[in-house]
C-alpha cells in the first residue's frame, strides 16, 4: 500500500512539474518600460471572447496575437492619458459614478441581469477581476475625453444639410439596419486591392466577427464589428447606396469613407413608420456625425502617440 501511495505521488508531482513547464511565466513584450507576459495575454484573450463569443472559433495563435495587440494599444492609450492629465489638469480619480454607469452598460450589454450574476460569471484564474475590468473601461473613458478635449473645435456639423434629410423622410417608413463593420486602411507601400482580398478571405475562413477582431481599426472591433441598430439616413449617401438593396446576410462591396474603407454586413432589417420629433432626430444625427469625426480624430492622433513608443516583442 505504502509502495503505491508512493508511485501515485510520484505520477503527481511529474504531472505537476509539467503543467507548470506549459504555463511558465514570462514576458511577451516590453512597451517602453510596461511589460506585457503570456499571462496578461491569455486574461486579455479570454477578456475579447466574452466581448465577441465567436473568438473562440480562431485558432490559439490568432487569438494571442488579437489580444497582445489590444493590450499593447491599451498601453499606449493608458500612458497618453496620464502624460495629458498632467497638461489638461484633469483628475484621473474623478468621474466614478460615470464609470460605474459605463460599467453597468458593459454587463447590461453582455445581457447579464446586474453587477453580481458578472462578478458570478468571472470565475476562471485567467479573467480579469471587476476591478480590473472597471480600470479598462477607466482608460477608454479619459481616452475619449481627452480626443473630444484635443479635438471638440475641430468638429464640423452642417446642421442645414442634417434638417434637409430630416424633412425628407418626415412620415415615411423607414427601414433600420442591424450592422457590423470592418473598418481598415490603406497599408504603407501596399497596394489596397492587396488588403481588400485579404479581408475577403479571412471573412470566408473565420467569418466576419473574427476578421473585425483581426483587421478593424473601429473601436467596435472588440465587440466583432458590432455596430447595432442604424437609421439609414444616418450613413452619408455613398453608404446608403450601398446598403439600400441589401438583405439580412448580406455584405457590401468595399466602401471608402475618406482614408477609411469600409465592409459593412446586415444582420437584420426592420421597417417601422417614421414619426419625427425633428428636434430630437436633430439631435441623434449631431451626435452619430459628432461620434464619427471623433473616431477618426481618435485614430489619427493614437497613430501620432505611437511613433514616441518603443515597442519590443519577445
Amino acid at each position: 500500500m505504502i509502495r503505491i501511495i508512493l508511485f501515485l505521488l510520484l505520477i503527481f508531482n511529474l504531472l505537476s512539474s509539467s503543467l507548470t513547464a506549459n504555463t511558465k511565466l514570462y514576458i511577451n513584450t516590453k512597451v517602453n518600460n510596461e511589460i506585457i507576459t503570456n499571462y496578461d495575454i491569455e486574461k486579455e484573450g479570454n477578456y475579447l471572447k466574452k466581448l465577441n463569443p465567436d473568438l473562440i472559433n480562431l485558432e490559439e495563435k490568432k487569438i494571442f496575437k488579437i489580444a497582445k495587440e489590444s493590450l499593447i494599444n491599451e498601453k499606449i492609450k493608458e500612458s497618453v492619458i496620464i502624460n495629458e492629465s498632467k497638461i489638461q489638469n484633469y483628475n484621473l480619480d474623478e468621474d466614478e459614478e460615470v464609470i460605474e454607469q459605463i460599467l453597468r452598460d458593459f454587463y447590461t450589454q453582455l445581457n447579464f441581469q446586474n453587477k453580481e450574476d458578472f462578478i458570478r460569471s468571472l470565475k476562471n484564474e485567467k479573467e480579469y477581476k471587476i476591478d480590473e475590468i472597471k480600470q479598462k473601461l477607466k482608460i477608454e473613458f479619459f481616452w475619449n475625453k481627452l480626443i473630444y478635449t484635443k479635438y471638440r473645435n475641430q468638429i464640423k456639423i452642417n446642421k442645414p444639410d442634417l434638417m434637409k434629410k430630416i424633412d425628407k423622410f418626415e412620415n415615411e417608413e423607414i427601414k433600420e439596419y442591424f450592422v457590423s463593420e470592418i473598418v481598415f486602411r490603406k497599408d504603407k507601400d501596399k497596394d489596397i486591392n492587396e488588403k481588400i482580398n485579404q479581408i475577403k478571405l479571412s471573412i470566408n475562413e473565420i467569418g466576419f466577427s473574427n476578421t473585425a477582431n483581426t483587421y478593424s481599426i473601429s473601436e467596435t472591433s472588440k465587440f466583432g464589428g458590432q455596430v447595432g441598430w442604424i437609421n439609414l439616413n444616418n450613413y452619408s449617401e455613398t453608404v446608403q447606396n450601398s446598403l439600400r438593396n441589401k438583405k439580412e446576410g448580406d455584405l457590401t462591396n468595399v466602401i471608402q469613407v475618406g482614408n477609411n474603407y469600409i465592409f459593412i454586413k446586415v444582420k437584420e432589417i426592420r421597417t417601422k413608420k417614421l414619426q419625427i420629433d425633428k428636434e430630437a432626430e436633430l439631435d441623434k444625427l449631431i451626435n452619430f456625425e459628432t461620434n464619427n469625426q471623433l473616431n477618426r480624430f481618435s485614430k489619427i492622433f493614437f497613430d501620432k502617440s505611437k511613433i514616441n513608443y518603443t515597442i519590443n516583442e519577445k
